[in-house]
């Protein structure tokens, strides 16, 4: 399918690769960013920048968001009045992590003004989106995600999961699943190593195993080298534990693992680690521990 014109709103840590990917696929892209210098690069690459959001999304075919969190995009779409310059027909991609009910409310007042609406999060961080290897969970109309392919494609491999706001359900499934293997794999590293084992050799010991999984090894591993500058920052696990947990409770469940994670990543936040890898996590349990930095 062509396009005439692709708006990219919100070019940040994960935004900025995402555009450079659709660039690479000769796709015509329009950015703005709410931060104009974290544009300057793209700009260079080939795009077209904005110096408002309402001029990006002027006749454009496909939008897509990667914002904060929910109320960021519903601040900007619908507060700022961007919906009302989104052409009929036009198809609205919102690539954050927002909760699920928010990805159903927006959708339903996308329909009402006759704009196609996917959620469709991500999962596979700043390497992920460099690569062109995220994973995307989409939920919403099944011919509008067919008919984004050729936008989904430079970006990384699109599954269709379900109606709108099933795309972010699979993006909480993933996060959960995150979170609690962080915490398996803090707290096994650290029963290890209080032991008198080598935490490294154990990691590699433990990759020939059932245990083995890709959070113990890109992870792990940065736990090992202590390497905690954000790829995915700590903040970011908490509001999707919460969105999580607020799912949950709509859908009449308890989900005791996720609300034991979401209280450490939370009280870990607390602590002033906020914009610290969530792989930090080991060090909020270290700090239980009294255990001092290996």
């Amino acid at each position: 399918m062509s396009f005439s014109k692709i708006a990219f709103l919100g070019t940040g840590l994960m935004g900025e690769p995402m555009c450079k990917n659709l660039l690479k696929a000769n796709l015509p892209l329009t950015v703005w960013n709410r931060t104009k210098d974290k544009t300057h690069e793209l700009k260079n690459l080939g795009a077209e920048v904005a110096s408002l959001p309402h001029d990006a999304v002027k006749g454009a075919d496909v939008i897509i968001t990667m914002l904060s969190d929910g109320a960021a995009v519903h601040d900007l779409i619908f507060k700022q009045n961007i919906a009302e310059k989104i052409c009929n027909n036009a198809t609205h991609i919102d690539m954050g992590s927002i909760g699920a009910h928010e990805a159903i409310e927006h959708s339903k007042k996308h329909i009402i003004k006759g704009i196609n609406y996917l959620d469709a999060p991500v999962s596979g961080g700043t390497k992920g989106a460099e690569a062109g290897e995220l994973a995307i969970m989409v939920g919403g109309n099944e011919k509008s995600f067919l008919d984004m392919q050729d936008v989904f494609t430079p970006m990384g491999h699109s599954t269709f999961v379900g109606p709108n706001g099933c795309g972010q359900l699979a993006k909480l499934a993933n996060q959960v699943i995150v979170a609690i293997t962080i915490g398996a794999v803090s707290e096994a590293l650290i029963l290890a190593g209080k032991g008198g084992a080598d935490r490294g050799e154990v990691r590699k010991a433990l990759q020939g195993g059932f245990a083995s999984s890709r959070i113990l090894s890109e992870h792990g591993q940065r736990m090992i080298n202590r390497e905690f500058e954000p790829g995915g920052p700590a903040k970011f696990q908490v509001k999707d534990l919460r969105n999580a947990i607020k799912a949950s409770e709509q859908l009449d469940l308890d989900l005791p693992l996720t609300k034991l994670i979401h209280k450490l990543f939370s009280d870990m936040i607390s602590n002033g680690k906020e914009n610290m890898d969530h792989s930090g996590l080991l060090t909020h349990l270290e700090e239980i521990n009294n255990i001092t930095t290996p």
